[in-house]
């Protein structure tokens, strides 16, 4: 089944990629995951590290239970919940914030739904949706996100970030090199562009005319094979897609990251962690030139970067992609110019 994007002129215009991923869909996404078990290469390390939180009981799995009753399997979520501004820069989820933009009209009745699914989401929505109802709902939910945020996704940050960033920064170097044409290219085979519509992968059959809005490409880490598109005609339209995740995430700061940092003291791995910033996204042709080694000497310096968790590469046709993780970007801060 297929969504069908419909651009004009217009639409071609605003089309933007976000920088980061939206928090609400992450949490949505993560759930999903939590339920289903797919994607066991992908996610099978996200999921051993949170096992534990989830077998001891205690307030992160009451956490995880209560989301379950909010994202029911099989179910659409809430339209409400994935909210995030449409700047395609959303923020970090703080205790009792809301989803934003939220119309009382709307919360009551997706609440009302919610609460018919099951018992699990009753607690959240209680048994009367008058107007106190809706602001303690709101204020409970804001509470529920933030504390999911913190148990099950916060913790793995560097993981996101790191998937997140190079996704971002090869499509936006393919937008460049190509204009709008290259950059929705690069989303094939999930969707196809054929002029003027973006035909995407989707649950069902329908049409999105973009009437002049454009579209936000919004980076996801927990979304699953197809993307997902937000229909809202009073907000921008978004598009949801997921990202590459490497089969071993990268290392956190600590005892490993800490030992193999001590492998980066030499002159040709700091050029290499410099020059890969400074170019944003490179090849490994550009950095041997641009550092004046050989190409075999320049993939083995590359290559303890990455395993560092200082570098992140993906592989783009003949080329190799290299561009500076979220750490390498710290280091390179603390040790200044």
């Amino acid at each position: 089944m297929v969504l069908r994007l419909h651009f004009t002129a217009q639409d071609l215009e605003y089309v933007r990629i976000a920088r980061s991923p939206d928090p609400f869909w992450e949490i949505v996404c993560s759930v999903r995951q939590l339920q289903t078990g797919e994607g066991a290469l992908a996610f099978g390390p996200w999921r051993r590290a949170v096992a534990p939180r989830l077998r001891a009981g205690g307030p992160d799995r009451a956490v995880a239970l209560a989301m379950r009753g909010l994202v029911p399997p099989g179910l659409s979520c809430p339209d409400f919940l994935p909210s995030a501004p449409d700047d395609g820069d959303a923020g970090p989820l703080r205790g009792g914030d809301p989803p934003p933009s939220t119309p009382r009209s709307r919360l009551r009745r997706e609440l009302t739904l919610l609460a018919a699914s099951g018992p699990l989401a009753r607690p959240l929505t209680g048994e009367r949706q008058g107007e106190r109802g809706d602001t303690a709902a709101l204020r409970n939910l804001g509470g529920l996100l933030a504390a999911y945020d913190a148990a099950f996704i916060h913790p793995y940050r560097h993981w996101i970030d790191a998937a997140v960033a190079s996704d971002v920064a090869w499509r936006c170097r393919e937008l460049a090199a190509g204009g709008t044409r290259a950059l929705l290219d690069t989303f094939r085979p999930m969707a196809r562009w054929s002029p003027p519509v973006l035909e995407v992968t989707h649950s069902a059959d329908r049409d999105l005319h973009l009437a002049g809005r454009g579209l936000l490409l919004t980076p996801s880490y927990f979304c699953w094979r197809r993307p997902i598109a937000r229909v809202d005609g009073a907000r921008l339209p978004m598009l949801v897609y997921p990202v590459e995740k490497p089969v071993q995430p990268p290392s956190a700061p600590g005892r490993t990251a800490a030992a193999s940092l001590s492998r980066l003291l030499g002159a040709t791995r700091a050029a290499l962690l410099y020059e890969v910033a400074a170019h944003g996204c490179a090849t490994t042709s550009e950095l041997a030139d641009a550092v004046g080694c050989s190409l075999p000497n320049t993939s083995q310096q590359l290559a303890i970067l990455r395993g560092a968790g200082l570098a992140a590469s993906r592989k783009e046709g003949r080329c190799v992609l290299h561009r500076p993780s979220p750490l390498g970007r710290r280091l390179l801060e603390t040790a200044g110019p």
